[in-house]
This record gives structure tokens, C-alpha cells and sequence, in this order.
């Protein structure tokens, strides 16, 4: 009776551990490219993007690494938001360290010559037979989060997401850009919802997309936490104020690099986000972007190196989340409005 009774708590302490295990989402520092870990409650995981193609495998090598202190044996979905060679470049290297399940992309690259063609015609190779094309709408297969496509290929998803739907005030005289011709503006985002916690990557969607999502409708709603679309609004490509302010993240992190993205006209727009709460950055931003970095404790790297410092946060199911700065150990701990 004793041994049963043991095996009772033992069973039941470890359904409580699984229960209690939060969502962790890791910035992995690819120098300005995009490689974003996430592992859902149900031990599942997802990876945004793959870096750059380093000849030193570099990127690959510091995804690997953060999928081991995951905890992780294989990577079930690896999602490529669009086919530029920072985003991209690293998976045929990150395939041979770890066991890749599922491609997920937007479908074929529409830049297929030059560089662009090589890395593309790489990813075909490693993906071969794994690949799912998403649109808008889709559904992510993963357990325990809701993980909806919102854009995909240059479209968006047709109605608002449920809350969310309302008419955007930001959006009155706003300046709008011509459609842009790149894989940039075919990028593939997600929204992901935990609970409360809603978490946005867009990859690097571009300006006339971003005002098809804000206006004249806010389609996404409010965010908790906002990855800065195209390594912080890269060149002013995206970061469509309608947008940005409309989606009113309480956190934003940014992966830029230390001369890449960040611009001080991204800082502008976001320091009027209201009711904002931080920025996290994985560089400080250098050179003629350096105007406006955050306390050094919420930015990973703070000179150009080669150790590749990472941030990570990791949510619980009551909508409490907590950032921690690698390089550091700086951790702070926020609520999900």
C-alpha cells in the first residue's frame, strides 16, 4: 500500500511539474540577423528564422547551443519568415547538429538569382520533403499556445483576430510607402497567445504590409511583447507608426546588431507607444544609430562580439513573464496586461 501510495505522488508531482513548466522564448544573438527559440508549455518547439550563413557555421552553432540549454533533442518546426540570407542562411548548418522535423515557410522565393538564389536553393536541399507552405489564417500545430500565421507571401489574414477589430485613430494622414518588391515584404509572421501573453514576430515585414494589418482596422489588437519588425525597423523599411502604436506592446526587443537596425527613428516611434514599459536590445546600437540605447542591463551585447550573448523570457500560465539578460543575469519580471 506504501509503494502505492509513493507512486501516486510521484505521478502526480511530476503531472505538476509538467503543468507548471512555462513558455520560454530565446533571442539568440546572430549578429543582427533573426533566430528567435520558443518552447512551448508542452515541451514543443519552434524556431524562428536561422541566422546568417557564417563560414564558421557561427549562427548555427549559438542556435545549437541555446536549444541544449532548452533542453531540447531535435527541433520540431523550424519557421523561415522569408528567404534573405540572415534569416535563412543558417539552416543547412543547423541541420546537421540537430534533428530538424518540419520546414515551415510562405512558399518559393521570389529572389532566385545571385546570392540570393544560392541560399535559397541550400534551404530547398536541407528542407526537401519537410516544407509546409503557410497562409494567413493558418494554425501552428503546436500544443498548449495559440499560434496564428497573420501574414504569409505578400497577404494578410482577412478579419481581425478576436478582441481586436477596431477603428485606428493613428492612422489618420499617415504617410503611406509604395509595395514593396522584396522577400522582405513576403515575410511570414506569427502571433502567438499564451493565456494572456500575446507575443508578435512579423520576421521582416515591410511598411505597406504593416499598414494593411493597422489600417483603416487595428486587425491584430494589443500585444504583451513585440519583437521589432526587420531588426528594428531596418533603414525605415517598416515600423509603420499606425502599426507600432496600434499594436501597443508593453515590451519591445529588438535583434538588431551593433551597426544594423535601431534606427534613431525607430527609437522615436517606439518612445511613443503608449504606456510602454521597455526595450530590451541585443547590441547597443553604434555608430550614427547610437543615440538611443537603453541602459546597458537590458542590452546583451554591448561591443561587436564574438561570444554572442542572448535574451531570454520565459512566461507563466498567470501572464507573469520574466526578461533575463545573458551577459548579465539581469532578469526583470513583468505582468500581461
Amino acid at each position: 500500500m506504501k509503494k502505492i501510495i509513493l507512486c501516486a505522488l510521484v505521478a502526480c508531482g511530476a503531472a505538476l511539474t509538467l503543468q507548471a513548466r512555462n513558455l520560454d522564448i530565446y533571442w539568440v544573438d546572430v549578429e543582427g540577423g533573426g533566430a528567435t527559440l520558443i518552447v512551448t508549455p508542452e515541451g514543443q518547439s519552434l524556431l524562428v528564422d536561422t541566422g546568417n550563413p557564417a563560414p564558421d557555421d557561427r549562427d548555427a552553432k549559438r542556435i545549437f547551443e541555446a536549444t541544449q540549454k532548452a533542453g531540447l533533442k531535435k527541433i520540431d518546426y523550424v519557421l523561415i519568415t522569408h528567404f534573405h540570407g540572415d534569416h535563412v542562411g543558417g539552416a543547412p548548418a543547423l541541420a546537421k547538429l540537430i534533428p530538424i522535423d518540419h520546414f515551415l515557410d510562405h512558399g518559393d522565393s521570389i529572389e532566385t538569382q545571385g546570392r540570393g538564389g544560392e541560399v535559397w536553393e541550400a534551404y530547398k536541399t536541407v528542407a526537401a520533403g519537410k516544407r509546409t507552405t503557410l497562409k494567413p489564417g493558418d494554425k501552428l500545430p503546436l500544443k498548449g499556445v495559440d499560434a496564428l500565421v497573420v501574414s504569409s507571401n505578400g497577404q494578410i489574414i482577412a478579419k481581425p483576430v478576436k478582441g481586436a477589430g477596431a477603428a485606428n485613430p493613428y492612422c489618420e494622414g499617415a504617410v503611406q510607402k509604395p509595395a514593396d518588391t522584396t522577400e522582405n515584404q513576403r515575410s511570414a509572421g506569427i502571433l502567438l497567445t499564451y493565456g494572456k501573453f500575446k507575443f508578435l514576430d512579423l520576421g521582416d515585414l515591410t511598411w505597406d504590409i504593416e499598414m494593411q494589418l493597422a489600417c483603416p482596422v487595428n486587425k491584430l489588437g494589443t500585444v504583451t511583447l513585440f519583437q521589432a519588425t526587420h531588426h528594428g525597423f531596418f533603414n525605415d523599411f517598416s515600423g509603420a507608426p499606425p502599426f507600432v502604436l496600434g499594436v501597443k506592446p508593453q515590451v519591445v526587443v529588438v535583434n538588431n546588431g551593433a551597426t544594423k537596425g535601431w534606427q534613431n527613428s525607430a527609437w522615436e516611434t517606439v518612445a511613443k507607444i503608449p504606456q510602454l514599459e521597455d526595450v530590451w536590445q541585443l547590441h547597443r546600437a553604434m555608430g550614427p544609430n547610437r543615440d538611443h540605447n537603453v541602459d546597458p542591463e537590458r542590452i546583451a551585447n554591448l561591443e561587436p562580439t564574438e561570444d554572442g550573448h542572448g535574451i531570454m523570457a520565459s512566461v507563466a500560465s498567470d501572464g507573469k513573464f520574466t526578461l533575463t539578460n545573458e551577459r548579465t543575469g539581469f532578469s526583470k519580471t513583468y505582468t500581461a496586461r
